[in-house]
C-alpha cells in the first residue's frame, strides 16, 4: 500500500460525506474584522432568521392557537421553556458547524458505521418529510383562502417554490436572508395588530409564564385535549431536528479564517448573538399565537380547529371575544391578514425546509444528481401524502376534508418524536468532546449540564406523548380497544427508539475514539518527522 493511499485511507473518517456543507453558498458571505460590535453583528445576522422560521411554522400555529383556546394562558410557560432549550441547542449546532466545518449530518455519518448511518439517514428523511407536510399544508391552504385556488393545484404550486429558491441562490445568500426576515416581520406585525385589538388580560398572561403542576397534568380534558397533550404538541412543534441540521450548515456561510482561533471564536460568538435574537422574535410570535387563541376567540367557539376554521372564525362576529374585534372582523381584514401571515409562514418554511433537505441528502449519502433535481426530489416526496389526502377526501364535505388535512398535519409530527433524540444526542456528544471541538470550543460545564437535562427531558416528554399521538390516528374518540392497540404500538416503538439510541451512543463513542487515535498518530508522525529534520 502506497503512502498516499495510506494517508487517504486514514483520513477517510474525518472527510466530508460529500464535499463542504451547502457548497454553493459555503463561505460566500464576507465579514468585517475589528469594525465594532454592531457592524460585525449585522454581518453575521441572517442564519438565525432562517432557523427561527422553523419555530413559527404552520405546526406551531396549530398547537399554540389550540392550546390558548383550550387552556387560556396555562401553556405559555411551555413556549418559554421550549424557546430557552432551542436557544441552547441552536448555539451548539452553529458552533459545531463553525469549528468542525461539518454539518450535523456529515458529523454523524463520519462517526458512525455504514449500517447505522443508513438507518439514521432514513429516520431523518422521514422527520424532514413530516416537517414539510405541515409546511405544504399551511402554504396550500393560504393560497386557497386568498386566491381560491383548488387545493390540489395549490399543493402542486408549493413544489415550484423549490425552483424559486434555486433562482434566489443565484442572487446571493444575503438576499435569501433578507427575504426571510421581511416575511417574519409581516407575520409579527399581523399578530401584534390582531392581539392589540383583542386587549388581552396582561396580568393573567404574565402569570402564565410560571409553570405549575397543572401545566403537565393529564386532566381536565377540553375538546379532547389534556394540558400535557397540549404541552407536548407545543414542544414537538417547537424543538425539531431539522433546525439543528440547518443551523450547523448555514453557520458556515460566513467567510472566516479557520487557521486563526480568534476568527473562529468571533464567528461562534456572533452566531450565538444572531441565533438568540432571532429566536426571541420566534418566541414572541409563538406567544402571540397562543394569546390569539385566548383573547381573539371565545373559549370553545371554534369547532373546526384547522386553518380553514380559524380563517372563518376571524370574520364571524359570534366567535370573537370583544366589540372592537367584532367591528373590524366585519370588514374581512382580520381573516385576510391571517391568511397573508400563513402564506408568509409557509413560504419561509419552504425555503428552510428545502435547504435542510439538501443538507440531509448530501450529508448522509453520496448522491450524484444535479442540485435542482436533488431539491425537487426532497420536496416531491413530502407533497405526495398531502395530494393523496386531498384526493381521497375530494368527494366528502368541506369540514371532513379540513379535518383530514388537519389530522394529517398533526399526526405527521409523530415522526419528530422518533428523530429528535437522534439529532440532539449526537450534537451534545460532539460539542462536549475535546477531541472534536478542542479545549477552547468544547462545551463548558454549565452548558453540558443544561444540555443533558434538555436532551433527556425532551426525549422523555416526546416518548411519553407517543401513546396519545398514535391513538390520534383512530380519531378524536378512540374506543378502549383502539386505545390498547395504540398503547401496545407505542411501547414497541419506545423500546425500538431506546435500543437504537443505545446503538447510536456506542457507535459515536467508538467513532470518537478512532478519531482520537488518528489525531495521536498524526501528531506522532509529525514529531518524528520534525526530529528527523533536526538530525
Amino acid at each position: 500500500m502506497s503512502d498516499d493511499h495510506k494517508k487517504k485511507h486514514s483520513m477517510k473518517l474525518i472527510q466530508y460525506a460529500n464535499g463542504p456543507s451547502l457548497e454553493e453558498i459555503n463561505g460566500t458571505v464576507e465579514v468585517p474584522h475589528g469594525k465594532g460590535f454592531w457592524r460585525t453583528l449585522f454581518a453575521y445576522s441572517g442564519p438565525g432568521a432562517l432557523v427561527a422560521v422553523g419555530y413559527m411554522d404552520p405546526g406551531n400555529w396549530s398547537t399554540s392557537i389550540t392550546g390558548g383556546q383550550n387552556f387560556q394562558y396555562l401553556l405559555i410557560s411551555v413556549i418559554l421553556m421550549s424557546s430557552l432549550i432551542a436557544m441552547l441547542l441552536q448555539y451548539m449546532a452553529a458552533k459545531l458547524g463553525i469549528v468542525s466545518q461539518m454539518d450535523l449530518a456529515q458529523a454523524i455519518r463520519a462517526r458512525t458505521s455504514k449500517k447505522l448511518g443508513i438507518v439514521l439517514w432514513i429516520l431523518t428523511e422521514l422527520a424532514i418529510m413530516a416537517t414539510d407536510i405541515a409546511e405544504v399544508i399551511g402554504a396550500a391552504i393560504a393560497l386557497y383562502l386568498l386566491f381560491h385556488i383548488p387545493l390540489v393545484i395549490a399543493v402542486l404550486v408549493t413544489v415550484l417554490d423549490v425552483l424559486v429558491l434555486l433562482l434566489l441562490t443565484k442572487i446571493g445568500f444575503r438576499k435569501i436572508e433578507a427575504i426571510v426576515v421581511a416575511l417574519i416581520l409581516v407575520i409579527l406585525l399581523v399578530f401584534v395588530y390582531q392581539i392589540a385589538l383583542s386587549d388581552p388580560n396582561m396580568g393573567a398572561l404574565l402569570k402564565g409564564f410560571i409553570p405549575t403542576g397543572e401545566t403537565f397534568a393529564s386532566s381536565p380534558s377540553v375538546n379532547g385535549m389534556s394540558p400535557i397533550q397540549g404541552a407536548l404538541g407545543i414542544i414537538g412543534a417547537t424543538v425539531m431536528p431539522h433546525n439543528l441540521y440547518l443551523h450547523s450548515a448555514i453557520s458556515q456561510t460566513r467567510k472566516i479564517d479557520h487557521k486563526d482561533p480568534e476568527d473562529v471564536a468571533q464567528a461562534v460568538k456572533f452566531s450565538a448573538w444572531d441565533s438568540n435574537i432571532q429566536l426571541t422574535f420566534a418566541f414572541v410570535v409563538n406567544c402571540l399565537l397562543l394569546v390569539m387563541g385566548v383573547a381573539v376567540f371565545k373559549s370553545g367557539a371554534v369547532k373546526d380547529p384547522s386553518f380553514f376554521g380559524l380563517f372563518q372564525a376571524l370574520s364571524d362576529s359570534s366567535t370573537l371575544s370583544n366589540g372592537v374585534l367584532i367591528a373590524v372582523a366585519k370588514s374581512g381584514i382580520l381573516s385576510i391578514l391571517f391568511a397573508v401571515a400563513l402564506l408568509a409562514s409557509g413560504q419561509n418554511s419552504t425555503i428552510t425546509g428545502t435547504l435542510t433537505g439538501q443538507v440531509i441528502m448530501e450529508g448522509f449519502i453520496h448522491m450524484k444528481m444535479p442540485l435542482w433535481a436533488r431539491r425537487l426530489v426532497t420536496r416531491v416526496i413530502s407533497v405526495i401524502p398531502v395530494i393523496v389526502c386531498v384526493m381521497l377526501t375530494a368527494r366528502e364535505t368541506p369540514i371532513q376534508q379540513h379535518e383530514a388535512l388537519n389530522t394529517l398535519m398533526n399526526n405527521s409530527q409523530v415522526f419528530l418524536a422518533f428523530a429528535l433524540p437522534f439529532s440532539m444526542l449526537p450534537l451534545l456528544m460532539f460539542t462536549n468532546s475535546k477531541v472534536e471541538m478542542g479545549d477552547r470550543f468544547k462545551n463548558t460545564g454549565w452548558v453540558k449540564v443544561l444540555g443533558w437535562v434538555s436532551v433527556i427531558g425532551l426525549t422523555y416528554l416526546n416518548l411519553k406523548g407517543l401513546p396519545d399521538s398514535i391513538a390520534g390516528f383512530f380519531g378524536d374518540n378512540p374506543t378502549a380497544a383502539q386505545t390498547n392497540i395504540a398503547n401496545m404500538i407505542a411501547y414497541v416503538l419506545i423500546a425500538a427508539v431506546l435500543a437504537l439510541l443505545a446503538w447510536t451512543i456506542w457507535d459515536l463513542y467508538k467513532g470518537n475514539k478512532r478519531y482520537e487515535a488518528h489525531l495521536e498518530a498524526v501528531a506522532d508522525e509529525e514529531e518524528a518527522k520534525s526530529n528527523d529534520d533536526v538530525q
